[in-house]
């Protein structure tokens, strides 16, 4: 095997792949990158067993082979070398030559038939949707998964389609976060829970473009595939949360507020709530709603900390705690200049939402207010 690329192009396609390859395990081959030539194409492939990526671009290939080396040691030295052509080699030896300039480095392979093949997955059901948008959907979703490995359903977010709509929620059991797009083409509607770590590595891949991306799903797997880019994962088991029937759909007390004065109130209050040694569970903000004006406030062993703001109002005065951050991760990816914080009572949840019917809703569990 022997290739020429240059830098910036098998940087691009190593750090896509990178996220892939296992961190712990017994497996040294799992921590390693198979590398494979087609012609004039370099095919890149890691695998931890749970997620799989595969990375196609365009190389100058002198001679074709297949090869595995160290994912991590192998892309820190291209990251490393200067911004110009690298000559790769598979010598006699099997050892990786990596040339550049006055850099060279030899690196030892492994066998790539010891590499596990990617899941071949027989797609029940797809869609294709623009990059921009998808990239938007998690980014509006995927803070609300959760991190508690106890109820592994809620790892991950849930993909429906109903009709021509494509829905993704996430809950942790503290909040819910749920965002819906409309779909040019959706023949059969289905449900599927995506694992989170997947999803973040999807979104940084995918670019902020109208180029489309597929999305595929069997029974236990979910393929996202582009142009030059192949994502492979494993689906959540379990039953997911019927989010439709816990959204509140009346309210008791609204809020009509500009979003940006919302948020900058929660940064400057969370500076208290959150500089506590007993963190902000036990210290949570609270939300005082009174005609015309919201009040939110904090008191702990820090200091004390309140802010007014003067708003449109409707319905009961209201005071209620919440947990500032679960606030601010919704506050910080809405794009509408205004919207509606919409209460119950103050132990029900309050939902964020657009003025007008909107493709986005937030919804966020009170902390009980110590007397």
């Amino acid at each position: 095997m022997k290739f020429i690329c240059e830098k910036d192009k098998i940087l691009k396609a190593l750090n896509s792949v990178i996220k892939a390859v296992a961190s712990k395990t017994t497996m040294p081959i799992l921590e390693g990158i198979l590398i494979q030539t087609n012609d004039n194409e370099i095919k890149f492939t890691t695998y931890d067993l749970e997620i799989g990526i595969e990375y196609i671009m365009e190389a100058e290939v002198k001679e074709q082979g297949t090869t595995v080396v160290n994912a991590i040691m192998f892309s820190e030295i291209i990251r490393k070398l200067p911004d110009t052509e690298i000559n790769i080699t598979l010598n006699e030896s099997n050892l990786l030559v990596i040339e550049c300039e006055g850099s060279l480095y030899k690196l030892a392979t492994m066998n790539p038939e010891e590499f596990p093949e990617l899941p071949k997955i027989n797609i029940e059901n797809s869609i294709k949707i623009e990059q921009n948008t998808l990239k938007s959907m998690i980014r509006k979703t995927i803070f609300a998964v959760s991190i508690e490995e106890n109820r592994p359903i809620f790892t991950g977010c849930l993909f429906q389609t109903i009709g021509n709509k494509l829905n993704v929620v996430a809950v942790d059991g503290f909040r819910l976060a749920w965002n819906s797009t409309t779909l040019i083409d959706n023949k059969n509607d289905f449900s599927a829970v995506i694992p989170g770590k997947t999803l973040n590595e999807v979104n940084k891949i995918i670019l902020d473009s109208f180029d489309t991306i597929s999305i595929g799903v069997s029974k236990n797997q979910a393929l996202f595939e582009m142009d030059n880019c192949k994502i492979v994962t494993r689906l959540l088991d379990g039953e997911f949360l019927n989010y439709s029937n816990v959204i509140p759909k009346n309210w008791e007390t609204r809020i009509r507020i500009n979003k940006n004065n919302l948020q900058d109130c929660f940064e400057r209050i969370s500076l208290i709530s959150s500089s506590s040694t007993e963190k902000e569970k036990k210290y949570p903000v609270k939300i005082l709603i009174d005609i015309g004006k919201v009040t939110i406030s904090c008191t702990n062993q820090t200091g004390d900390a309140k802010e007014e703001l003067y708003v449109a109002t409707e319905g009961k005065n209201l005071e209620a705690g919440f947990n500032p951050k679960y606030f601010l991760d919704a506050l910080k990816v809405i794009e509408d200049e205004e919207i509606y914080v919409d209460f119950g009572t103050n132990i029900s949840p309050c939902v964020i939402r657009p003025i007008e019917e909107g493709d986005y809703t937030y919804m966020i569990l009170p902390i009980r207010l110590k007397d």
